[in-house]
């Protein structure tokens, strides 16, 4: 009989598996893997901030519903310098280091309202929120991963081919007519709203790992799109799968297992590059 603890983590994992699979290529065909790095910074202020407020509400449930907007408008704002001709560097770059300092403000006036209230289990929640925990997973959890990531995986799909178009060539697709900043702007929305779905389960330090790693992988070995895509979501939800499994065997975090098997993949593969 599975626990109904691990039968969660698995049907989060396949969750987890599909969106990264579907937003990891086109992370790497647009050259955005640094935005990411914003994104962690954007759900660490976030995370910080509900936390704060879930201390004065008593409400830790706040996080989530605190660090997801945040990120989403986090996002935006790069893709709105991008779109006033700064490189994506750059503008990642100048977010990333407004956000940045945000948040350790935000840890210091967090230490101030966690001396003043009762004991919450907050440091756990810190915890969780940077390593992952999907054995941690409610089923509460579960159902707002589910309904979020239909949403989001409907809007890929639906909207992929100009998404792949608009990393190729915006020129291009500016020309014909095509609403360059609408896509951008949707594409990292989907980026920031991916990570604030999932950051609970992966983690935020290794968020950036899982999220950029298997669309670069796909792409070494993938000769069209459609390979691209479909290389991704094997990729990403057999490692998925595997980490949870081995995690629940070894006692070990699921998070960590996973960006050890990217990473061994990824660095197996530039090194028959080499050889060949």
């Amino acid at each position: 009989m599975i626990p109904e603890y691990l039968f969660r983590a698995l049907l989060a994992s396949v969750m987890v598996g599909t969106l990264l699979g579907m937003l990891s290529p086109l992370i790497n065909i647009k050259g955005a893997a640094f935005l990411t790095h914003a994104t962690f910074h954007s759900l660490l202020f976030g995370a910080v901030l509900g936390m704060i407020l879930g201390l004065i509400f008593g409400n830790l449930s706040l996080i989530f519903w605190v660090s997801l907007p945040i990120a989403i408008m986090v996002v935006i704002a790069v893709a709105e310098l991008e779109m006033r001709g700064y490189s994506a560097d750059t503008a990642v770059g100048a977010v990333a280091g407004l956000v940045a300092g945000l948040t350790v403000l935000g840890f210091g006036l967090l230490y101030k309202v966690m001396a003043s209230r009762p004991y919450f289990a907050l440091s756990e929640s810190i915890v969780t929120y940077l390593t992952g925990e999907i054995f941690l997973v409610t089923l509460e959890d579960l159902w707002m991963l589910v309904l979020g990531g239909i949403i989001i995986f409907g809007l890929m799909l639906l909207f992929y081919r100009d998404f792949v178009y608009l990393s190729f060539d915006p020129e291009g697709m500016e020309s014909c007519g095509g609403h360059v900043r609408l896509y951008l702007i949707l594409l990292y929305i989907l980026v920031g709203a991916t990570g604030g779905l999932i950051v609970k389960t992966v983690g935020l330090i290794t968020l950036q790992v899982v999220a950029v790693l298997p669309g670069a992988i796909a792409m070494s070995l993938a000769k069209s799109v459609r390979e691209l895509m479909g290389i991704s979501l094997a990729i990403t939800l057999s490692v998925q799968l595997a980490s949870v499994l081995l995690g629940y065997v070894l006692d070990m975090p699921p998070s960590g297992i996973a960006t050890i098997f990217l990473g061994m993949l990824y660095g197996g593969l530039m090194v028959r590059r080499r050889l060949q």
